[in-house]
């Protein structure tokens, strides 16, 4: 499947992988619409990237996706891809008070998101002749980190999801593909995890878009970019000893004298 000359909906596509991905696919020839909450952030995107059309949206939100939609319906009938990529990641200790809603707010984003954009979205999907779906996990999918315990459930059950939603579009127009990054350099990546990513360097992010591009043109249904793939492989042979592996990483470096 050639990214050449498509229509592309991008959710979180103000920064980090999305907005590379973004930039990546309009050199390409691509027509790119990216969501996101903020409008400010919007804007800068589409001063950064010439030709990107921005609306404002909330994937935690399903009324949000509805008007989402309409619009989109409306300006690009002929869209033919959409990215789910919007998603949070937070430093969680289990261990501490937390309100119950706060808790579970990554799962909003990151599994409830992308699950209603495909409902919303795949009416218009199966109108076109090829269409794709990319719903965007994480290399923590296949094996946990203990410091971002809802992160990683999360993605664990987007992966499952979409095992799911390939299946039961195999004999459609429409292609899923999950792409698992790394931990990559994002703000995402750095964020909360200042303390426990000392010393650890993420894959960078434009690497990480071209092998997802790369990816997808070589018709792979599941793009694992370097250590995601070792995790993967990992959950089948030594599942144990790479948590451990995990839980070494989460706990914060200590403080040379």
């Amino acid at each position: 499947m050639k990214m050449i000359g498509r229509t592309v909906l991008i959710t979180g596509g103000t920064s980090g992988i999305g907005m590379e991905l973004a930039r990546q696919l309009i050199a390409q020839g691509n027509t790119v619409i990216v969501t996101g909450r903020d409008p400010g952030r919007l804007e800068l995107a589409q001063q950064a990237i010439p030709g990107l059309h921005a609306f404002q949206s909330d994937v935690g939100d399903p009324a949000s996706i509805e008007s989402l939609y309409k619009t989109v319906c409306e300006q690009f009938p002929a869209l033919d891809t959409l990215v789910n990529n919007a998603g949070t990641m937070r430093n969680i200790k289990l261990d501490r008070p937390h309100r119950l809603g706060d808790l579970t707010a990554e799962v909003d984003g990151n599994l409830k998101g992308p699950m209603w954009m495909v409902q919303a979205f795949l009416p218009l999907l199966l109108k076109q002749k090829n269409s794709l779906i990319v719903n965007v996990s994480s290399g923590l999918a296949f094996i946990p980190f203990p410091a971002a315990p809802i992160y990683s459930a999360s993605k664990a059950a987007l992966h499952a999801y979409t095992e799911c939603l390939r299946a039961q579009l195999a004999d459609t127009c429409v292609s899923v593909v999950e792409l698992a990054p790394p931990g990559t350099e994002t703000p995402l990546f750095r964020g909360e995890f200042a303390e426990e990513m000392k010393g650890e360097k993420g894959m960078n992010v434009s690497v990480l878009a071209r092998r997802a591009i790369a990816g997808i043109e070589a018709g792979k249904s599941e793009i694992r970019p370097g250590v995601s793939n070792v995790l993967k492989i990992a959950s089948r042979v030594a599942p144990h000893f790479m948590f451990r592996q995990m839980v070494k990483l989460g706990r914060p470096k200590p403080v040379s004298a």
